[in-house]
């Protein structure tokens, strides 16, 4: 298992970095489009729904994408930017009232709030790459998830006592999320000391930093959720050590439209 589990990360690793590198905005864009599209299939399963209806699900998935790429009005994809944003508000409290108040269960709500996960997370990490320093930014945020997530780990393993939501994952723990977005701290401390940056650009890529890694741990608990709700374990098995592709996603569909209103509205990087 380990070794297949470190197997499929160094694949994976692989063509991540190379499409971040070198492949332009629109194979990027549509790299990350077959990863999302795949993500609906596995968030359809939620739902118990029959293939013929996850099929169709997925096709929505790719209409609304081609609908938005082909459409290319800044207006719009600013809008879904922020509106994804206001999502992720909900999505606190809803993890913090599960189980009580399960009015999302149905598969229509559950299906509905998939598109809100996955499309805006296709959309964020296109701009992003779209940017005069996408490539850079794109590392950068792929390192304050991975950050968030290792540091949790290790931190936790050593010193987690208090849980941060058991009953949405067991395994998760306060001390854990600190030692998260400590890493992530530093994370922001060395980009900025590399790229020369100013005083209040440094500050203001902490905050950024910090609020990127509490939406990537927001993005995992929030799929937890519905996976416990739906009593799996992974979301998938496409990965082999590592379950399905949103298990490998699920920080990044919070954290990067963070990340990217973040750069919007505050361009000093």
């Amino acid at each position: 298992m380990l070794k297949q589990r470190v197997l499929t990360a160094l694949l994976l690793g692989i063509v991540v970095l190379g499409m971040v590198i070198w492949a332009p905005v629109w194979l990027f864009s549509l790299f990350v489009a077959c990863f999302t599209l795949y993500g609906a299939w596995e968030w359809s399963n939620f739902c118990r729904i029959r293939h013929e209806k996850r099929l169709v699900y997925v096709g929505v998935g790719a209409l609304i994408i081609s609908m938005i790429a082909l459409l290319g009005i800044d207006l719009l994809e600013t809008g879904i930017l922020l509106l994804a944003g206001g999502f992720w508000l909900l999505a606190i409290v809803m993890v913090l009232r599960y189980p009580e108040g399960l009015r999302w269960s149905a598969c229509g709500p559950k299906l509905f709030i998939g598109m809100w996960v996955l499309i805006p997370a296709w959309l964020a990490l296109t701009n992003i790459k779209a940017l005069p320093n996408g490539e850079l930014l794109i590392f950068l945020l792929l390192f304050l998830v991975w950050g968030a997530d290792t540091g949790a780990y290790f931190t936790g393993r050593a010193f987690g006592k208090q849980k941060l939501m058991p009953k949405v994952s067991p395994g998760k723990t306060l001390e854990g999320v600190y030692g998260g977005l400590v890493v992530c701290v530093v994370i922001a401390f060395i980009y900025a000391f590399f790229q020369e940056l100013s005083l209040t650009s440094t500050v203001f890529l902490i905050l950024l930093s910090v609020l990127t890694a509490v939406a990537s741990v927001l993005g995992d608990l929030f799929e937890s959720m519905f996976k416990r709700e739906r009593g799996i374990k992974d979301s998938g098995t496409l990965l082999p050590g590592h379950g399905g592709i949103l298990d490998r996603i699920d920080s990044i569909t919070a954290a990067a439209p963070i990340f990217l209103i973040g750069l919007i509205y505050f361009p000093v990087l």
